[in-house]
């Protein structure tokens, strides 16, 4: 007896136009992910912090995938240092704004996804404005200051948030769900002594480019599971675990985090 899940119905799969259908072919014939999946996939809206080493990689295969909508939130310029691990610049593009060229990648791939750009420091001013209609957050800046104003934001929005960071030949990708009962936000894993932007960096400490490379396809990819969760998709949406990636081992494992009941952010207190 064959253990594969059924088709989606194929109302949903010509729910798409056929221009569509032939472009997510390869996505439609998995039973995980159907035609169900690829329309709810067509109708999210993914806002990205942080077009840089984890959110250049994690773009390209959230777009590639048809996410229908994608908010692209960096204030820096490329710089030359990037292009070691930043997949969407180019070398001529230097001193130019990521969140402007990231715009630009993605018409250039799928003229089909909705894009909004903001070329703002995002900080706990302003966070709540700007993830204002997300079904999901994908974190990728490299600041616990600025980490931490956007995992506020969710939990105060009820959006769903994965946070990834990468560093050396180390990465990490988490998905918290702070406004659920019973699930931890960013802040009960991090606490709250690090509200401030004095952080290692890659600068400092460096990076390979690889690294960043699996730290960002392996968030796009949960996104999606996030994103699929109410179908069934590729299953649960795994909220409150940490994937640990390590590139020299290599290997992954995984923590799960507790939430904090006295989280200032999503605790009983709060």
């Amino acid at each position: 007896m064959s253990t594969r899940r059924p088709r989606a119905a194929n109302s949903l799969v010509m729910a798409l136009p056929p221009d569509r259908l032939d472009r997510f072919a390869r996505h439609i014939v998995l039973p995980e992910i159907g035609g169900a999946g690829q329309s709810l996939l067509a109708r999210a809206h993914v806002v990205l912090v942080g077009i840089g080493g984890i959110g250049s990689p994690a773009l390209q295969y959230l777009a590639a995938a048809g996410i229908g909508a994608l908010t692209l939130i960096d204030d820096d310029t490329v710089d030359p240092s990037n292009l070691q691990r930043q997949t969407i610049y180019r070398e001529s593009e230097a001193g130019h704004g990521k969140a402007e060229l990231a715009a630009l990648w993605v018409a250039g791939l799928d003229s089909e996804i909705a894009v909004r750009l903001c070329a703002r420091r995002l900080n706990a001013e302003n966070a709540s404005d700007l993830i204002v209609g997300a079904d999901l957050v994908l974190d990728g800046c490299d600041n616990f200051a600025t980490r931490l104003a956007v995992s506020d934001a969710c939990v105060a929005a009820g959006v769903p948030l994965l946070s990834a960071a990468v560093g050396r030949f180390q990465g990490q990708v988490g998905a918290f769900a702070g406004h659920l009962a019973g699930q931890p936000c960013y802040r009960c894993y991090v606490g709250d002594a690090f509200d401030a932007d004095d952080c290692d960096t890659c600068a400092e400490d460096g990076m390979l480019g690889a690294m960043a490379g699996w730290a960002g396809t392996f968030a796009a990819l949960q996104a999606i599971r996030v994103l699929l969760a109410p179908v069934g998709g590729l299953g649960e949406a795994q909220f409150g675990r940490l994937h640990l990636l390590d590139g020299l081992a290599p290997s992954l494992r995984t923590l799960s985090i507790a939430k904090d009941p006295g989280c200032r952010a999503c605790g009983a207190g709060c």
